[in-house]
């Protein structure tokens, strides 16, 4: 928590002291509002580096492999044993279907596109080997780009990469010390570029809880103004004195974020209770009943309030924001249910939360401005095993992509008779990396940038995009 308070220990006419007089939830008065940052963000992109495109990236990775055939290609053609177990249901293309858990998704199909031949090469967990995309940094594609970007917007302080668990968006509920929903480190791993560009994780864990103090006079704190002066002239007297070398990256970004005025951004309340209940998922059902790993139970059903912070968090001037959602180890083998019954309410929270994403972003004029990327760290076997689930399997996994002004409204690709390869060359991770570069900068103009470093560069040389998608 960061505190501004008085030097003295002074109480104001109604008693109430200065001494703890803004923390890091209230500045909002102080602060700039979202459509204020939007423009302050509009003002800063390109300010010193032309390459960037102003725009955002957020991906929803679906933890433990999401199974492609019950999400996006059902194979109804195929045997029982194979073929979606929850069915299928048509969409706005023409002879297209997805599965029967995602009709909001399938009635909106022309504003996203999907790849069938899209596989991570992965048969296990692990994230980094699809969030790294084997590039020469070893590190996560959100690590890179706030390498690129710098790891705080030059306008607003918001940090260019923060992580969104479950945790963050719980409302009111007291966590243990011990609790973590399992996102594992390797989804945002920083490889050789170092803690400084590391995700920002605004559920209250670790050093973010740690306090700081700003010491700022009474007369000071009586007027906004004057405060935003006052703050202003704050960072600058602590760049210069030192102050901040000897802060560490999260105390850094957060004293970024507290003297900018960006906290409210991370405050849902402040959400205009329509939208709020247009992404609320929270009541579509228990997670205890899907899965036996208790961190997992003790934050059911938040992806459509994590997908809105999300998108508040890029009205802001975040530039890549990971949403973990958890709970998608399909084995069938007691730690979830039988014949892959947890994909209906599963399945039904995903087409719930990413429509009113892909909806609320379209209303505010954003979705040019917006890359969504739906995946996971694998798919599921085609076939199903002895308890009617699907075990781990590389060659195909789940992808979506939204907006980002990439081409929308296409199914790319195609797999064999029995979802199990893709027919021609598949897409991998290394297409996936290199797509988003090509949405996030002009990358003709990123390789002349004498102050990157060659890992950074190379990074843009490691596979090409999605041609279909640019």
């Amino acid at each position: 928590m960061l505190t501004i308070s008085d030097k003295k220990p002074a109480h104001d006419c109604q008693g109430h002291s200065r001494r703890e007089f803004l923390k890091i939830g209230s500045l909002g008065f102080a602060g700039l509002s979202l459509p204020q940052l939007l423009a302050a963000k509009e003002q800063a992109a390109g300010s010193g580096k032309g390459y960037l495109q102003d725009r955002s990236v957020v991906l929803l990775f679906l933890q433990g492999g999401p199974p492609h055939i019950e999400f996006f290609d059902p194979k109804m053609s195929a045997p029982a044993e194979i073929h979606s177990c929850t069915g299928e249901i048509a969409t706005k293309h023409a002879g297209v279907t997805f599965g029967a858990t995602f009709p909001k998704l399938a009635a909106m199909a022309d504003e996203f596109s999907i790849l069938r031949n899209y596989g991570s090469g992965n048969s296990g967990h692990s994230y980094g080997r699809v969030v790294s995309a084997g590039n020469p940094t070893d590190a996560a594609m959100s690590v890179v780009y706030s390498r690129i970007r710098g790891a705080n917007h030059p306008v607003t302080g918001m940090p260019t990469n923060i992580l969104v668990k479950p945790e963050a968006v719980l409302d009111g509920l007291k966590l243990d010390s011990n609790f973590e929903t399992g996102a594992l480190p390797t989804l945002t791993q920083t490889g050789n570029l170092g803690s400084t560009y590391a995700a920002f994780d605004p559920s209250g864990g670790g050093e973010l809880q740690k306090n700081m103090e700003l010491k700022i006079t009474a007369d000071r704190l009586a007027d906004r103004r004057g405060l935003l002066g006052n703050l202003d002239q704050l960072r600058r007297q602590a760049e210069v004195s030192g102050a901040i070398d000897g802060l560490n990256t999260y105390q850094l970004q957060a004293f970024e974020m507290i003297v900018r005025g960006v906290a409210d951004a991370f405050d849902l309340t402040q959400e205009d209770p329509k939208t709020f209940a247009r992404y609320d998922t929270s009541g579509l059902f228990k997670m205890e009943d899907l899965t036996r790993y208790y961190d997992m139970r003790r934050a059911s059903n938040q992806l459509g309030r994590q997908l809105l912070l999300a998108r508040r968090l890029c009205e802001a001037g975040c530039g890549f924001v990971t949403v973990s959602d958890c709970g998608w180890d399909y084995h069938a083998n007691n730690n979830s249910p039988k014949n892959m019954a947890g994909i209906y309410p599963m399945g039904h929270q995903v087409d719930h939360a990413v429509s009113a994403f892909i909806a609320d972003v379209r209303e505010r004029g954003l979705s040019d401005k917006i890359l969504l990327l739906v995946t996971g760290e694998m798919g599921r076997t085609p076939r199903r095993n002895g308890n009617g689930g699907r075990d781990h399997y590389g060659e195909l996994t789940s992808l979506l992509l939204s907006g980002g002004g990439l081409k929308m409204g296409q199914v790319i690709g195609q797999s064999d008779s029995q979802a199990g390869r893709a027919i021609g060359t598949p897409y991998r991770p290394e297409h996936v990396l290199a797509t988003i570069m090509h949405s996030l900068f002009d990358i003709g103009e990123l390789r002349l940038d004498p102050s990157l470093p060659r890992d950074i560069i190379r990074v843009t040389e490691t596979g090409e995009p999605i041609h279909q998608l640019i």
